[in-house]
Formats: structure tokens, sequence, C-alpha cells
């Protein structure tokens, strides 16, 4: 379903840096998404799934919120 996710920059790292219980703690994951190869891929896809918790693509759950007002 999600191919892109074998060459993701998250794939050896701490999942739970991807699911913070504040914005100040998906610093660590948006940083890791930073340098990654498939950082658009993961942002369409949690986009287009609708994906409302964690950090996809480089972006928290208020960023995507915004991103999908604009595009509605």
């Amino acid at each position: 379903e999600r191919p892109w996710a074998a060459y993701a920059s998250c794939r050896r790292a701490d999942p739970d840096l991807f699911f913070p219980t504040d914005a100040e703690d998906g610093e660590a994951a948006i940083k890791i998404c930073r340098g990654c190869a498939v950082r658009e891929e993961c942002l369409e896809w949690a986009l287009e799934s609708r994906i409302r918790y964690g950090v996809w693509g480089g972006t928290l759950e208020r960023d995507r919120r915004r991103l999908q007002r604009r595009t509605a």
C-alpha cells in the first residue's frame, strides 16, 4: 500500500517520537523528516488518508488540518 515507506528516514527511528504528547516533543520527529527522501509522499498519504494523529511528512496534526482547510 505504501511502497515509498521502505525509503523513509523514520523506518529505523523510535515510533514513539512520531506520536508526541505535545508540539514540542514533535520537533525530534520533524527533524528526522526534514532530510527524508519520501517526505512529500508521506504527507500526501497522510492528507489523503485523513490521518489525525502523529507526525507525517514533517507535519503535526494542526499543520495537516490547516492544509486540508486550504484545499477544501
